[in-house]
């Protein structure tokens, strides 16, 4: 089929979307949903056999979802309705929740059902939620549902004949008032669960010295202890906050937007608060090979028979200056454990997005922190691919893109969870790139498909990159379960009898590649590219980088996502040096490219549309 893919933004889940369908065999085109008009000249153009709504804030004009079927992606389960469904989950403490394939129709979340699955929901953060459980249970029923509308015969079932439906559980909009956190009384558990139910957006709106400020993100302290409110300590950027009975991590802090002022973005807390940080002592987490379970840390080292694993978790996967350094020194800590096999990553959800944007924005001169953070990852990476005294394994649990995706190809081998999307370009921010992708990326996809990565911006699923060659192993889980999947594969190879011969099988072909090309050859050609644009103030990166930060509406859908037709492909801005000028930042997040779309399109033999 052709699909017609509408979205308010081009999200993780609209972009997993367009993934997987097309790993399906359908050709899909995206419309960025601005306003009624533009949506039906994009119906008129693509001339769809289906729309996929993934993501929509805004309503489907009647003369659309009449004339074709819609199918809306609820992230809620049968029966459920309003526009805040997994804040209310999270705050209710539910234990299973689902996600919903609706026909698009006059009442809101009211359609006909064509598919539901549900999930167990875990106690992570809103947007890892989404990313995870949600997406995963939510491409099982669009998957279902795309097939039973293909079959022509399949006839969606009204919600009024479906028992748990005929009382709509209608949830107002979760607004700042039921977020609201009471320090004075409120226990650690519950200001997680509303910081929880906060994450990513819109954060929970809080005073802290003397200023309004968004809360994204929390984490349990087991130590610490003061007055409920207090600030405590400081650790990898964040800060410390007492409750009545222990105290939470604010990894990341949001100032309100003043009336009239620009939009504002988060940043890490200390870097936030700046100046009004007051002398808060450094409280580390212990120091490596292990950290203890129950410390928060964003950086941790553990081994088992004979593998060693460094995990890290960052926020929305940006690695600012100080994080790729501190990952660099622990990094070189474990490369000194008598371990075989290292494995990076490992965590559910963002392995890493790359360099850190917001902090990039927000610095007093944004091209000497652009400069810094893309040297620091340069550092990181270089590290891995030196590395020849063991095999290095880059476990994906869920999205990269840009330099993360280059840091995991950066190692012997790729494990990706299949719900992974990666984005393994930078053309959308108008960089050239970095991070040795010159000699990662056609070492193992070939030089013609490397251009096409670079130069395309579509999102590559999982298996998709598994046969291009980014991806070495799939990793058929759950997002809760790929930890313990992922330590299980790399003992077994750690214990490999042929582990040994690989290790030196490596040195000797890392010594060849070094004698041909040295790494620093590469290096120093990327950065010459990179460095012009950072200190260039007319290049689009800035722009692009601030419309990004701030999420700035797109004017329209990007080119190479709107010129997407049956048996075309787009290429933006032409070969890899290219300009970007089209694209919009803020809605593309930096997505990357897929194969070549399968050609053609089936046409239905019906539809069971509403007018059809």
């Amino acid at each position: 089929m052709h699909i017609l893919l509408i979205a308010s933004a081009f999200n993780s889940l609209a972009q997993r979307a367009h993934a997987e369908l097309r790993e399906h065999g359908h050709t899909v085109a995206v419309e960025i949903a601005r306003d009624d008009e533009s949506l039906r000249a994009a119906v008129r153009h693509h001339e769809p056999d289906l729309l996929v709504a993934p993501m929509l804030k805004s309503a489907i004009p009647e003369d659309v979802w009449s004339a074709h079927t819609c199918l809306i992606v609820h992230p809620g389960p049968i029966g459920d309705r309003g526009p805040s469904s997994l804040d209310w989950a999270i705050h209710e403490q539910a234990g299973r929740w689902g996600a919903t394939v609706l026909q698009a129709d006059a009442e809101m979340d009211a359609g006909d059902v064509w598919a539901t699955e549900t999930f167990a929901v875990t106690p992570v953060g809103k947007s890892d939620l989404y990313r995870n459980e949600v997406a995963d249970a939510a491409m099982t029923a669009l998957l279902s549902a795309t097939e039973r509308f293909a079959s022509g015969t399949y006839r969606p079932r009204a919600q009024r004949d479906i028992p748990e439906a005929r009382r709509p559980h209608v949830r107002p909009y979760f607004s700042q008032e039921h977020r609201r956190i009471h320090w004075d009384r409120d226990t650690t558990e519950t200001v997680l669960r509303a910081l929880r139910a906060a994450d990513s957006q819109p954060g929970v709106l809080d005073e802290l010295l003397g200023a309004q400020w968004f809360l994204h993100g929390g984490h349990p302290e087991h130590e610490l202890r003061g007055r409920p409110g207090e600030l405590l300590a400081t650790r990898a950027e964040a800060v410390c906050r007492a409750t009545v009975d222990g105290a939470v991590w604010l990894p990341e802090l949001r100032p309100r937007r003043s009336p009239g002022g620009p939009a504002t973005f988060k940043l890490p807390a200390v870097t936030a608060l700046g100046g009004l940080v007051p002398g808060l002592p450094e409280h580390p987490a212990p120091g490596y090979p292990r950290v203890a379970d129950g410390t928060w840390s964003d950086i941790r080292y553990r081994e088992e028979g004979g593998a060693g694993f460094l995990s890290f978790s960052f926020p929305g996967g940006a690695m600012s200056t100080s994080r790729c350094r501190r990952l660099l020194d622990a990094y070189r800590a474990a490369c000194s454990r008598p371990t075989s096999v290292l494995v990076l990553g490992g965590n559910r959800d963002f392995f890493s997005n790359g360099i850190h944007l917001n902090v990039i924005e927000a610095a007093a001169d944004p091209g000497e922190e652009s400069w810094a953070n893309i040297v620091a990852m340069d550092d990181l990476v270089e590290a891995v691919l030196s590395t020849t005294d063991r095999l290095v394994v880059s476990a994906v649990g869920g999205n990269a893109a840009a330099g993360g995706v280059l840091l995991a190809l950066a190692a012997d081998e790729v494990w990706c969870r299949t719900g992974g999307v990666l984005n393994p370009h930078y053309r959308l921010m108008g960089l050239y790139g970095s991070e040795y992708w010159t000699y990662t990326l056609p070492r193992r996809v070939g030089p013609e498909t490397a251009e096409r990565l670079m130069g395309e911006a579509w999102p590559v699923g999982a298996a998709a990159g598994q046969r291009m060659g980014l991806v070495d192993r799939l990793v058929p889980c759950g997002p809760q379960g790929f930890g313990a999947a992922v330590t299980q594969m790399a003992v077994r190879l750690a214990s490999s009898p042929s582990v040994n011969g690989r290790i030196a099988a490596k040195k000797a072909e890392r010594e060849r590649q070094e004698a041909t090309k040295p790494l620093a050859a590469y290096r120093q050609e990327e950065l010459a590219h990179m460095r012009r644009t950072f200190f260039d103030p007319d290049a689009s990166y800035h722009t692009l980088r601030g419309a990004f930060v701030r999420k700035a509406r797109p004017d329209g859908t990007p080119a190479h996502l709107a010129g997407a037709r049956p048996g075309r492909r787009v290429i933006v801005g032409g070969p890899v040096t290219g300009g970007v000028a089209e694209v919009s930042a803020a809605c593309c997040q930096r997505e990357s490219s897929c194969p070549t779309p399968p050609p053609g399109r089936a046409r239905l033999r019906s539809g069971t549309s509403r007018g059809s």
